[in-house]
This record gives structure tokens, C-alpha cells and sequence, in this order.
């Protein structure tokens, strides 16, 4: 496996080691150095800066933090919640700290200052932070007399329900918050706090004769273990993290069978997307990493494999994994499992599950199979994600949220401010920042262009810096701009400009899903200054390699007729029935721009579409109309919205598959 020696420099005043070592062949754009400036995203990431930010600490200042404060008091008894709602304060520090690296604000700062310091004040002496432990939590069914699920899935006594307890995962997005705050503001008052629960966990975990030989039942510290290493240079780190990978599904170690927790057979063994979605992406972005840190290629090629797998029969068209709450598989020895993938081509609409941080979890480890093989398949895949099934999860107005993201409904679902479970919006908000360092990524002296996003980007590359401005009406417009200004005129360079697999024909990189009618030759047409480039495809990507001058414009053209989309004929839920997307964009009709009616509605195949908009909260959207009919006959003159956009005006009925008879 090829791999590049890839250097984190860290702030100085944070005192900690440089890391310098092998990583992923391709280095993604860092935060702080893409600017989204306008067009589709700037108003989304500016919702999340000023709106989600805010909003998810006030619903954490109710029930979450209060067990920190509680817990560095030491006051017996008083935890309320679920033990793994620590991670739901971690989480939104993470997206706090981003918002600072970006747009410094002081009082945002000091307040993570503070509460950094009752986090700090809650951790034990000897490292282990669990708030429910720390404050004995011994929460009983008032009916029953028997002990609540937040009792039941802890266990006893430290790490001894490591399968349910969410210990090792509550800090692990600690250690991811502890990294992005100590590059944000240059303090490692969190970072301190991650170092001493890693060095516990170190010592407790292991293949010793007095370890514990225990993999965590929800996968997330692996990849943070990661991220710890690459911000400290400590190698434990990284060793442990592999050491969590070895032990899932070893049955000479204990007595195993669980796919719901990955932990049926040994990682590198895997070859189908089994159990809970978020926890099987978590761990597959954990299996990258450590290949990408290590060099061990047998990681590689079970992520691999599981890609294949999931991309090619497990897939939802908006982007989404985990299609069922609860699912009983067909192979008795796997059991049952929740949150969790089905058997392949099990994908319902109306029931489908597709939590929000299942999509987010798709997302980033598409992102690392990208950084891995360079092939533009993955980044369509992200693309998927980030305009439907993620998006949907997150309200235009930053203070909703689904959970579930279902592709039909006949009533009733609607958006939440907050769950009992509240993961979906704490992830939202350290995820929509991240968005920005997707769009661009460096291997030597090549420049990949992989999103369509308004931005202002400096890239370093191995000869010298560039910089990208790109202007751009996408997703609603084919038609985007990069204005090339290298650091000296005659910089040679190449330039990867990424042709999406929709404007070829191709909605997703397998044959689950295809387009009725096929792309045809010059929807795609690239330009450098006005001068046509053969559009000459290597795994997506039309390469521009030349000696740039400042003031060279690379322009992009992608003709967005609206496409029809057929399911692979497995695929019971969708057998004589068509899907509406135009560019990377899901379309749904909702009931409240069709007379209350949208479920059962049929739309011939050789429909034609005409251009409209709707109002979703005085925000004007693209939409589609077109000529259907309804169960009973009747014609009707249908209007579609974005499905990203449903269920801001009332918990009507939405449908995405339309019937063809």
C-alpha cells in the first residue's frame, strides 16, 4: 500500500509533539483554510454557527451538563439521563470548536472554557470519566421495581458490560473534542483530560495476562484513538486502537456472536454490512484509519469489500444505511439486531430507518476510502449523502431534527427539538463545518476539486500553495467556476476536477440503482479559459495538468435534465415504481403542496417535468411539477420539492417511489 508521510503541525502554545508518519496517500483540506463563502452552503453553515451551536447547549445545559457539574461535586446520586449522554456534550464542543477555528468569539470560548473545567473537575483520579458511575447512578422502573435500561446496559462495576455500557465510546468523542478544541484555540486543558482516560484505558485493555480483552460494544474510540495519536505522536494510542480492531470477533478470547456490535467474526474477515449502522461506520472509519497510520493492507481489504456490499445492495437513494429499528436476519446464527443494516436489497420507504448519524457515519468513511484510492465513486457516494439523507435530518431553521429518515410517510412523522436519545442532533453540529474540508485534497503537486460549494481555499501542495475560488449556483445549476491563483505564475500542477457519476449516468457507483434514460455525450463539458479540455475520465476525475498563471478560470458545465431512477429488480420495495432527482438532488411530493394527498400517487415513466418553486419558511426552493394521477384515476397536476426540504409545514403525507401504473 502506498502511503505519503503525511505532517499535522500543531499551535505551538499547545505544547504537545508534531506528529510526522505515514497516513493516507491524499490529505484532505483543513478546515481553517476553505472558506465557504456563499451560494448553497454559506446560509447552512452559518445556521449551524449561530442557531445549532447555541441551541444544542441549551438543551444540554437541561440534561446533560448538569451531570459534569454534579460529578465534580461528587454529589452521590443525582445523575439523570442515559449514561452515554456525556458524548452528547463532547460532540457539541467539537462542532464549537470548529465554528472557532473559523469565526473566533470569545464568549463562545470562554464558555467552553468553563465547561471544560467541570469536565476536567468530573474526571477521576486515576483518568476514568463516566458521570453515571462517578455520581452512582441507580435508576429503577417506579412500575416494576427492576432496574431502568441505563442501569441494566452499565453494569456493576467498571468496563463490566463493555458491550452496552458506551464507556470507551463516551470518551472517544471526548478525545475527538480535546483535538479539534486544542487546534482551535491552541489549549489543551481538554486534551490533558483525553491523555490521562487514554492512558487508563491503555493500561486496562489489552492482550495481557491481567487486561481486559473486551472490544467496546459501540465502536467510536478507535478512530479517536487516532486522532490522539496524530495530535500527540504517542504510539500507544495507535496501538490500542488496532488492539480494540484484533479483538472483535474472537471467540478464543470470550465467548462472541453479535453482529448487531460487529462482533460475529474478526474485522479483517468482514464482508458484509451486518448490525447497527452508525456503530458498523464508526468502525469501518476505525479500520481505515488504523490501515491508513499502520500500513496494514488486510484492513483495507475488508473496507473494501464491506463497501462494495453496502454501496451495491444496501444503500438507500437518499444516501442513508440501516434501513431497519429492528431487524430479525434471515441467518438465524446472526440474530437480531437494532438501528441496524437488513439482508441485502431489504430496503423499505415507509419504514425505513436511516438514522441521521448512520448517514453521517457513511459520510466520513467515504471520505477515508476517498483519502485512500483517490476514485471519485466514493466522493458520489458523500455527495448522495450530504444533499438528501443527511440534510433532511436538520431543519432550514438549525433547531429541528429527524432521527429517522424514512422515504415515505402517510402522516403523522415530524421533526423534534430534541429526543431522549439525542445523538442525531448533537452529531449534526460538529459535522456541517467538516463539509468544507471535503471539497478539496492534495497528494503531492495534483489539487482535487471534489465538491461544488461557493468557497475560498488555500491548498498546499509539494511545489507550492494555491489558491481556489470557486463560484457556483450547484446543486440547483451545472455550472461552476475555479479561479486558479498559484503562488507564482508557471506553478505546474494538475488538477483533478471531479465529473459526478449522476451527470454520466451513473446515480450511484453500482448497479442498484440506474437511470432510466441514459447521460448523453456533451452533458459534461470542462474548460480552461474558455478552451475546451478532452473530458478523459481516470476513476471520475477529468486531470487539468499545466503550468497555471494567475487569473486562469476552470469552468465547469453539467447539463441537470430531471432523471427518472429505477431500483436493481431485488429490491421489493421499489419493483414497478420510479424515484425523481435532478443533479444530486432526491425530489418527494408532500401533501401540503398537493391537496393533502401524496402517498399513493402514480407518475408514468415518460413523464415530462416543468420548472416551479415553493415557499419552505420564506425560503424559496427549486421544485418540479408534472402531470400524475391517483389511486382512483384522477389526474392531477403534482408538484415535487427537495426531500431534504419535507416536513416544515405540517406532518403530512411525502413519497419519494412513484408507481408507474
Amino acid at each position: 500500500m502506498k502511503r505519503n508521510l503525511s505532517i499535522l503541525f500543531l499551535s505551538a502554545l499547545a505544547g504537545v509533539a508534531v506528529f510526522a508518519g505515514p497516513d493516507y496517500p491524499i490529505t484532505p483540506a483543513n478546515i481553517t483554510d476553505v472558506a465557504v463563502t456563499g451560494g448553497f452552503w454559506l446560509p447552512r453553515f452559518e445556521t449551524n454557527r449561530v442557531v445549532t451551536v447555541r441551541a444544542d447547549f441549551d438543551k444540554c445545559e437541561m440534561a446533560r451538563i448538569p451531570n459534569f457539574t454534579n460529578a465534580a461535586a461528587r454529589t452521590w446520586g443525582t445523575f439523570k439521563g442515559i449514561p452515554f449522554d456525556d458524548s452528547d456534550v463532547y460532540k457539541v464542543i467539537e462542532g464549537a470548536a470548529y465554528t472557532l477555528s473559523t469565526h473566533p468569539d470569545p464568549r463562545l470560548e470562554a464558555y467552553l472554557d468553563r465547561l471544560i473545567a467541570q469536565i476536567a473537575k468530573a474526571q477521576e483520579p486515576d483518568g476514568y470519566l463516566y458521570t453515571a458511575r462517578t455520581l452512582g447512578f441507580r435508576s429503577f422502573d417506579e412500575k416494576t421495581g427492576k432496574p431502568a435500561w441505563g442501569q441494566t446496559m452499565m453494569g456493576p462495576v467498571r468496563w463490566s458490560n463493555c458491550g452496552s455500557s458506551h464507556e470507551l465510546y463516551n470518551v472517544g468523542h471526548m478525545y475527538e473534542a480535546a483535538v479539534a478544541y486544542m487546534q482551535a484555540t491552541g489549549k489543551r486543558t481538554l486534551l490533558d483530560v483525553a491523555i490521562r482516560s487514554a492512558d487508563l484505558i491503555d493500561r486496562t485493555f489489552g492482550f495481557g495476562p491481567t487486561q481486559i480483552k473486551m472490544a467496546p460494544g459501540h465502536e467510536e474510540i478507535e478512530l479517536a484513538l487516532c486522532k490522539l495519536y496524530r495530535a500527540t505522536g504517542e504510539k500507544r494510542y495507535l496501538a490500542l486502537a488496532k488492539t480494540f480492531l484484533d479483538m472483535r470477533g474472537r471467540k478464543d478470547l470470550r465467548r462472541t456472536w453479535n453482529a448487531n456490535l460487529q462482533d460475529h467474526l474478526p474485522v479483517v474477515e468482514q464482508r458484509e454490512a451486518l448490525g447497527h449502522a452508525v456503530r458498523a461506520g464508526y468502525l469501518y472509519c476505525g479500520m481505515a484509519d488504523v490501515a491508513a497510520l499502520t500500513g496494514d493492507s488486510s484492513y483495507v481489504n475488508a473496507i473494501d469489500a464491506l463497501w462494495e456490499n453496502v454501496v451495491g445492495k444496501k444503500l438507500h437513494l437518499n444516501g442513508g444505511i440501516g434501513a431497519h429499528r429492528h431487524v430479525k436476519y434471515a441467518d438465524a446464527r446472526l440474530g437480531s439486531a437494532g438501528e441496524a443494516f437488513g439482508d441485502e436489497y431489504d430496503l423499505p420507504n415507509e419504514n425505513a430507518y436511516l438514522e441521521t448519524c448512520a448517514a453521517i457515519a457513511n459520510a466520513l468513511w467515504n471520505e477515508r476510502m476517498f483519502l485512500f484510492h483517490g476514485d471519485a465513486k466514493y466522493i458520489d457516494v458523500l455527495e448522495r449523502v450530504i444533499y438528501n439523507g443527511f440534510l433532511s435530518g436538520i431543519s432550514l431553521t438549525g433547531d429541528e431534527f429527524f432521527y429517522p429518515n424514512p422515504l415515505a410517510s402517510k402522516g403523522g412523522y415530524r421533526r423534534s427539538k430534541w429526543f431522549g436519545c439525542s445523538c442525531c442532533p448533537v452529531n449534526i453540529v460538529r459535522f456541517i463545518p467538516q463539509i468544507a474540508s471535503f471539497a478539496y485534497a492534495t497528494r503531492g503537486d495534483v489539487a482535487y476539486w471534489n465538491l461544488f460549494i461557493e468557497t475560498d481555499a488555500k491548498l498546499k501542495l509539494s511545489s507550492d500553495s494555491v489558491r481556489l475560488v470557486q463560484k457556483t449556483e450547484y446543486p440547483w445549476k451545472g455550472a461552476s467556476v475555479l479561479e486558479v491563483e498559484p503562488a507564482k505564475d508557471g506553478q505546474r500542477f494538475a488538477l483533478k476536477v471531479r465529473v459526478p457519476g449522476w451527470a454520466v449516468g451513473r446515480p450511484v457507483p453500482s448497479d442498484l440503482y440506474s437511470q432510466t434514460v441514459p447521460a448523453s455525450e456533451g452533458d459534461v463539458a470542462v474548460a480552461v479559459n474558455g478552451a475546451a479540455v478532452p473530458l478523459k475520465l481516470d476513476k471520475g476525475y477529468c486531470t487539468i495538468d499545466r503550468a497555471w498563471r494567475k487569473g486562469d478560470r476552470v469552468e465547469v458545465t453539467m447539463a441537470m435534465p430531471v432523471k427518472r431512477i429505477r431500483a436493481h429488480e431485488k429490491v421489493a420495495a421499489d419493483k414497478g415504481r420510479l424515484a425523481v432527482e435532478r443533479g444530486p438532488v432526491l425530489y418527494c411530493a408532500e401533501g401540503v403542496d398537493n391537496g393533502g394527498k401524496a402517498f399513493d400517487v402514480r407518475i408514468a415513466a415518460d413523464a415530462s417535468f416543468a420548472d416551479a418553486d415553493v415557499d419552505v419558511l420564506g425560503n424559496r426552493l427549486p421544485a418540479l411539477t408534472t402531470d400524475a394521477a391517483r389511486a382512483d384515476g384522477a389526474a392531477v397536476k403534482l408538484t415535487l420539492i427537495p426531500y431534504f426540504s419535507w416536513c416544515h409545514r405540517g406532518a403530512g403525507e411525502m413519497q419519494t417511489w412513484f408507481a408507474e401504473k
